[in-house]
């Protein structure tokens, strides 16, 4: 007996009667499997076919294209924000996250952690922090992509306790508790000065002018070594590993973006030697 006069039916749902055809491969679809299109619809095949087929956007430095606000650093903040909350609900917090060469040895992650923690003492911590985050989030994320992004800020976090360890001061005696050997750092200065210095090497390769961001770099560097109780020493490490970091994707570009992964990855192998060699070469006095 001849079908000729049944109904069309869905390709992917053969029980479901379809009248409205893609506009791509004429196919029949169901309600369910019709997506909007500019003249018409398609059908969810012609739809993913065309994704894979599409070119994907990339930024001037490689990165993927972001639409919309730079979610990135806007969860950075919000995570920095929350954790100083939670600081002044509970002080642990602060002793859990806190980074001193002496802890770090023995309970790594510290590298890491004591860049979303500030001063439960006073906001004007964290609000410079998260101020110098934002001028440079909004800057770096869309040029960079939020995954490059992500890891430049984690990577320059990294760098400025590493920084920390190898510059900060060994105890001369065993009463010698003042030491920077023992002395706990906190806060996102440290990944913040090397977004600084990794905004201005990009800015250079892309041609910008750059006066105005030396004399920003030049300011919070003097301040650095001016404003008692801060640990310059962080700064540095974090301002030169942005350096390396900024420096290896502009050098890369975007031709060559696939490697800025490899690049950034062969950082952190070099930093863990770093840490690894100075612990290697301190010997605290009898009595500690």
């Amino acid at each position: 007996m001849s079908d000729q006069g049944a109904p069309p039916t869905c390709p992917r749902h053969p029980d479901r009667v379809a009248y409205v055809r893609c506009q791509r491969c004429d196919r029949p679809t169901c309600p369910e499997c019709q997506r909007p299109a500019a003249v018409g619809i398609q059908c969810v095949d012609c739809v993913k076919q065309a994704r894979q087929g599409a070119r994907r956007q990339v930024t001037v430095m490689g990165g993927a294209v972001a639409h919309g606000r730079p979610i990135v650093t806007l969860s950075i903040i919000v995570i920095c924000v929350v954790v100083w909350l939670a600081q002044w609900a509970d002080p642990r917090v602060t002793r859990d996250m806190l980074f001193a060469p002496v802890l770090g040895e023995h309970e790594p992650w510290r590298f890491l952690t004591s860049a979303f923690v500030h001063s439960p003492r006073t906001i004007f911590h964290i609000g410079f922090d998260m101020y110098a985050l934002w001028i440079c989030g909004q800057y770096l994320e869309p040029l960079l992509g939020r995954a490059r992004f992500l890891a430049l800020y984690i990577i320059s976090a990294l760098g400025g306790s590493v920084g920390y360890v190898l510059l900060a001061t060994t105890p001369s005696s065993p009463t010698d508790f003042h030491s920077g050997w023992y002395t706990g750092t906190v806060g996102a200065s440290g990944a913040v000065f090397g977004l600084f210095l990794a905004m201005l090497i990009l800015s250079r390769k892309l041609g910008l002018r750059t006066g105005g961001l030396v004399v920003l770099i030049a300011v919070n560097a003097a301040l650095s070594f001016i404003v008692p109780n801060i640990a310059w020493q962080v700064h540095v490490g974090g301002a030169v590993t942005g350096a390396v970091c900024g420096g290896i994707i502009a050098v890369l570009g975007r031709e060559h973006r696939h490697l800025h992964w490899v690049g950034l990855g062969l950082v952190l192998p070099v930093l863990a030697a770093l840490a690894a060699w100075r612990y290697s070469t301190v010997t605290l006095p009898v009595g500690f």
